[in-house]
């Protein structure tokens, strides 16, 4: 696996354990104290915060450092590799083109890519769409067979990775995380419509939204277009490396895009108040089934969208991405309150995302 995909794609622990005191003030003075904790007690290079309330009034926050090489400042706001947060947006155009009735939820994924999903114990004349969203395929992950030599993949290369290994169950014995699942959904978005995936989910969501500050990187891109802060990995010694560049096509339509903490909260938001999806297909993407690992005892998955439950009653809606160099939680409530946090590292430390996670729950529950 290359050094720069050290963590797949949307592992994640989305917890709703009740906050301790220093995350638990509703004041937004309490938000910042939490990011200055995940930097100064958690050793984290920096954290950022949107938290947007009910009416729709935003707040952002910022701590730690955007470069450790110059000490430079975290831009407010700025842009981060959101990782499997890329999934919700994916979800969201197969639903939409299941509204159109260009797409069954029920229908075999054979139907639209015949004979391309066949091995050991796999049949695509026997998965469902609706089981890909869903994470109930049996479909293995290929994303522990990637390669060091390997710097851009192909989609077709990552589903021919996954298809040399055996399924792991039978389609919908049971709920397993695998951002195989996913590549094959923006195959099927691409077969459908005739068009790239990055296209689609830019004409659908993205300009229809005005998210100005969300993309999808185009093959070969490394960059981060607007301002952003570094992320970090650490290398062998321990010390921070700087991980912030580079092809990031091993995850596709698993986990490729780049936004910020308040369009995160704006998507979130319009999706939850039908501003994406007709009822019907916004119903489909909240029938959730529990969830296993990668996610916190209570969480569960519907269609590229999952509820975790807040201490102070109810649940959030979201996703919350993994992604070489960052790390984002956060969702919106029933009632349109709505949270992003981002880190500019991937914790090897459980104790520093359970942090992040109160911090969510926290400012949730104010």
């Amino acid at each position: 696996m290359p050094a720069a995909v050290a963590v797949a794609v949307g592992v994640m622990t989305m917890g709703a354990l009740a906050p301790p005191a220093a995350f638990a003030a509703p004041r937004p003075e309490a938000v910042q104290q939490g990011l200055n904790a995940l930097v100064h007690t958690d050793g984290l290079p920096a954290a950022l915060a949107s938290v947007q309330d009910r009416p729709g009034h935003t707040r952002t926050y910022t701590a730690g450092v955007g470069d450790l090489a110059t000490g430079a400042k975290v831009p407010r706001d700025g842009q981060v590799r959101i990782g499997s947060n890329t999934k919700a947006f994916t979800a969201v155009v197969v639903l939409q083109l299941v509204g159109e009735g260009k797409i069954g939820l029920d229908t075999p994924v054979d139907t639209y890519l015949p004979g391309l999903v066949r091995g050991e114990g796999i049949d695509g004349r026997h998965i469902k769409v609706r089981q890909l969203l869903q994470q109930t395929s049996g479909l293995p992950d290929y994303t522990p067979y990637l390669s060091d030599d390997v710097r851009y993949y192909e989609p077709r290369d990552l589903l021919d990775l996954a298809l040399q290994h055996k399924a792991h169950f039978a389609p919908g014995e049971k709920w397993e995380y695998s951002n195989t699942n996913y590549v094959l959904a923006g195959l099927i978005i691409e077969k459908v419509t005739g068009r790239p995936v990055a296209q689609e989910i830019d004409r659908r969501i993205v300009q229809r939204l005005g998210l100005r500050h969300t993309y999808f990187p185009a093959p070969g891109d490394a960059t981060i277009r607007e301002p952003h802060p570094k992320g970090y990995d650490r290398d062998a010694a321990g010390a921070p490396l700087d991980v912030t560049e580079f092809d990031p096509s091993w995850a596709w339509s698993a986990g490729q895009m780049v936004s910020t903490n308040s369009d995160l909260n704006r998507f979130f938001t319009a999706l939850m108040t039908g501003g994406l999806l007709p009822p019907a297909q916004l119903a489909e993407m909240r029938t959730t089934v529990p969830a296993g690992e990668p996610f916190a005892s209570g969480a569960r998955y519907g269609l590229g969208l999952v509820s975790t439950p807040l201490s102070c009653g109810g649940v959030y809606w979201g996703h919350g991405g993994s992604m070489t160099g960052y790390e984002t939680r956060g969702g919106v409530t029933e009632d349109g309150r709505a949270v992003n946090v981002a880190v500019t590292t991937q914790p090897s430390d459980k104790a520093a995302m359970r942090h992040v996670e109160r911090l969510v729950d926290a400012a949730l529950c104010r």
